[in-house]
């Protein structure tokens, strides 16, 4: 499968419910997924989660984001030709009037080479961790990486 690009200008938006089910998604979301707008409006935001991302990446931004505060993380996606993308995601909580959370609004720009050379040993090590022994030792091996990088996912990720 291949490497897809798109510009450091564009920048990829979605929405999703508080179940993660898609309410929206730009014409460069569509065309980096590979899917119609028909195809995604309602499907689970993980319908491009690609095989390689670990799930504790997930795990973590799901927890940050339901707790009403903002993620950045680098994710890679997978469309559904199975050609991959990467991204530099802020995801955010969606209010109602009444300050409830009504679902999550995510910007994703294009990342540096520099940043996904040194992410993608990373996740590597956390899949393997994942796979081989289970997310216990992948939350482990994630958490320990955060506390040599400062303590928080977010200021690792800037960092880099």
């Amino acid at each position: 499968m291949r490497e897809l690009k798109f510009n450091e200008n564009e920048i990829i938006v979605s929405k999703t419910d508080t179940k993660g089910k898609i309410t929206y998604g730009n014409d460069l979301f569509l065309k980096m997924a590979g899917y119609s707008e028909k195809e995604l409006i309602g499907a689970p935001h993980n319908i491009i989660r690609h095989p390689e991302m670990p799930k504790i990446v997930f795990k973590l931004l799901w927890d940050t984001v339901s707790q009403g505060k903002e993620i950045y993380a680098y994710v890679i996606n997978r469309a559904k030709n199975g050609d991959y993308y990467w991204v530099f995601a802020n995801v955010t909580p969606s209010y109602d009037s009444k300050g409830n959370i009504v679902g999550y609004y995510s910007v994703r720009r294009k990342p540096s080479r520099q940043a996904i050379d040194i992410i993608k040993p990373v996740y590597k090590q956390l899949l393997h961790a994942e796979k081989s022994v289970g997310m216990g030792a992948s939350e482990k091996m994630f958490n320990d990486l955060l506390v040599k990088n400062g303590g928080r996912y977010d200021k690792f990720v800037l960092s880099i």
